[in-house]
């Protein structure tokens, strides 16, 4: 081939982004659309035909396309999945309410608990009980299995997640009940609690069984769509799914437990912040996202982003930890904010402005959007403030409507307030920032860190009008905005290898493992996890443990780089975790044996070779024009100068207050800061007085 190239789409809230990269030339090509909700392929296919229009010879040349979408979080917030039964062992049928027992708000007199997708009546019952050391107590009463059958056909029921107790431990009994319920349900859609989660904590595994169950109708059928419509337009390869953990996996594995694509798209971000943070040889980094409907931030630490099996989908309380339906698969440890450039700004009940979480996303979209939306949202103050340009949003594409966006601040906001639009959007600008800065806060502090050790890095339509208020908050010492940074996280989704992950519980003390069985079951699952690449040469394996004290409940992942034969690896692995437990807690529990929970393995390819440089100029740039920009600490509007992103030469250092442009993004520096271009095409904005700014924080 004269040209190979790889496409990239991120679906969005509120803008579908596509990148494809010329392998053999390094360069890139990006387009942005505006996602449509009900039928989410329709944006991807129209943009990849435009992306044809500018790439001659894309589908010919196409080696590989890799997706990520919010199509599994969406069906499940907007309940629109299969009619879905639960089969479960008879006395469990409630488990899906009962929950941990826990409420998320003790205060909350009205508590609201989130709604099982399961209504009581499709949860029905079967004589059987498996122990938690794998032995039958009681055989699977066959009979109750086929009057089950019989009672979902009845109600109607499209799929039917078979969750029992200790499945984990001994699944024959779930396969046993799946083979009949094939048989005398044709065409049902199954979910066994062992294939998806198979470990521990009942309702954790129930609720991820069913949420499976739920979506993998629509999933199916929606990738169907996206692969045929590729194919029919010259493609010839196979699609590839980003999954929640960062890792890729083709259509077909991922349709087969679509849980797994619940967090794609954040996923693809993390993926794109950890590839810059490589090039730019910066280990540590707190990865910044800002689109239309949410902001996500994440830490990068050593190169590595941390992640937990602790999510929640449709939250009563949006950001309330245990508001929401638990889905215990391997997701990055990121915290969402309802703070996007969609976000709705309005006045509380004590005449205060209030920005989010709700958002105006792609329909009707932000007022300047002119699509009929009428409520003022943070894109709207961005553009009043100056930091838009409304003949260059998407570079033109999209022309943004100004008096639209006043329009919706005078109506909604200011006979109630007596201020002007100009201060009302500036005062929506800050207040969202300040919304991100108090939960990042938070989440840094948690995490044991320093804000004044991470530089953050910018990206998302959003992110990088924000990047430098935000950094400025926190205490961060830089911006790093890099290259195509609105469309980046389709970007991060041609940096991420095909992986897989696959564990097994264990449950048994230390000194009590047999550990030739433990290393049979690692080679098991290594096989298992092979088996799933597309391609298996020159796999990567990655072994850990997951370990803690005996009688407690959430362990720690520690790295397993011996093999089990050799006679110190029990006494390596306990000081390991006990070296972290220490770090995390400050105080180790040395009357309790440690507990082996489970065991993982990773089986990656490797990391695809990409070599993305932003465009830039042999010469310095100078500013295109000037134009009228909101600046905090000059009190108000001032004219400063605007350039062309395309045009600075690396190593051209620029004073701010000034505003960069390119046809995806925008990004502002203040009073004082200074930016610099990088080799790679990087913008990296030095914060002036961050370690003042850091006291606030």
């Amino acid at each position: 081939m004269a040209n190979e190239f790889r496409l990239g789409v991120d679906i969005g809230g509120t803008f579908t982004d596509f990148s494809v990269v010329n392998n053999t030339t390094g360069s890139v090509t990006v387009e942005k659309m505006l996602t449509s909700s009900s039928r989410p392929e329709d944006a991807v296919l129209r943009g990849v035909e435009l992306l044809a229009q500018k790439v001659p010879g894309l589908f010919e040349d196409l080696s590989e396309v890799i997706h990520a979408t919010t199509l599994i979080t969406n069906v499940i917030l907007e309940r629109k999945g299969s009619k879905t039964g639960l089969l479960t062992t008879a006395g469990f049928r409630d488990i899906l309410e009962i929950g941990r027992e826990v409420r998320y708000d003790i205060f909350d007199m009205f508590i609201r608990l989130p709604v099982p997708i399961v209504p009581r009546k499709s949860r029905l019952c079967v004589s059987e009980r498996i122990l938690a050391d794998g032995s039958i107590l009681e055989p699977l009463n066959v009979e109750n299995v086929t009057e089950a059958a019989n009672k979902f056909q009845a109600m109607k029921v499209e799929a039917v997640a078979v969750a029992f107790l200790h499945s984990y431990r001994n699944p024959s009994h779930e396969v046993e009940a799946a083979n009949i319920l094939r048989k005398l349900m044709p065409g049902v859609t199954l979910s066994l609690s062992h294939e998806v989660f198979p470990e521990p904590k009942e309702y954790e595994r129930f609720s991820t069984t069913v949420i499976d169950a739920y979506v993998k109708s629509v999933a199916d059928g929606y990738l169907e769509k996206l692969a045929s419509g590729l194919s029919e337009r010259g493609y010839k390869n196979e699609l590839f799914v980003m999954l929640s953990n960062g890792g890729t996996s083709t259509v077909e594995t991922a349709k087969s437990v679509p849980i797994q694509m619940v967090e794609s798209g954040p996923a693809a971000g993390v993926e794109a912040a950890c590839y810059f943070g490589r090039l730019m040889d910066i280990e540590n980094l707190l990865s910044f996202d800002m689109g239309g409907t949410t902001a996500k931030l994440c830490i990068v630490e050593q190169g590595r982003a941390a992640k937990t099996r602790t999510f929640e989908v449709d939250r009563v309380q949006r950001f309330k930890a245990g508001s929401g339906l638990p889905v215990a698969v391997p997701v990055y440890d990121l915290l969402e904010i309802g703070a996007g450039g969609g976000s709705i700004a309005r006045l509380d009940d004590l005449g205060l402005i209030k920005v989010g979480p709700d958002s105006a996303g792609s329909e009707p979209g932000p007022a300047s959007y002119n699509r009929k939306g009428v409520m003022p949202t943070v894109t709207d103050a961005d553009l009043i403030l100056g930091y838009l340009n409304p003949d260059y949003f998407l570079g033109g594409q999209m022309p943004l409507d100004k008096v639209a966006a006043e329009g919706a601040i005078t109506l909604n906001l200011i006979k109630d307030t007596g201020l002007t639009p100009i201060e009302i959007a500036a005062g929506i600008h800050e207040i969202v920032n300040e919304n991100m800065a108090s939960a990042a806060r938070v989440y840094v502090a948690e995490k044991g860190k320093a804000p004044s050790n991470l530089s953050l890095i910018a990206f998302g339509g959003a992110g990088p009008v924000h990047a430098v208020g935000l950094a400025k908050k926190l205490g961060c010492p830089e911006v790093i905005v890099p290259p195509f940074s609105g469309v980046m996280s389709s970007l991060g989704l041609l940096t991420a290898p095909v992986a897989f992950e696959r564990s097994k519980a264990v449950r048994k003390t230390l000194p009590s493992l047999e550990l030739e069985i433990i290393e049979d079951y690692y080679k098991e699952l290594e096989e298992e996890a092979s088996s799933l690449m597309p391609d298996k040469s020159n796999l990567l394996i990655r072994r850990t443990a997951d370990l803690r004290f005996s009688g407690q409940d959430y362990p720690l992942e520690i790295e397993v780089d011996k093999s089990l034969s050799e006679s110190d690896v029990l006494e390596i692995l306990e000081q390991r975790f006990i070296n972290l437990y220490h770090e995390l807690y400050g105080k180790v529990d040395d009357d309790n044996l440690v507990e082996l929970a489970s065991i993982r393995v990773y089986a990656t390819q490797a990391i695809p070779e990409l070599s993305v440089v932003g465009r830039t100029s042999a010469v310095d740039g100078q500013p295109k024009g000037s134009r009228d920009v909101y600046v905090s600490s000059m009190d108000g509007i001032c004219n400063i100068p605007v350039y062309e992103r395309e045009a600075l030469r690396v190593g051209q250092k620029i004073m701010g207050p000034v505003v960069i442009e390119e046809r995806e993004s925008t990004t502002f520096i203040g009073l004082g800061d200074s930016v610099i271009v990088n080799e790679v095409g990087c913008l990296v904005v030095k914060i002036a007085n961050s370690q003042i700014s850091s006291k606030d924080g």
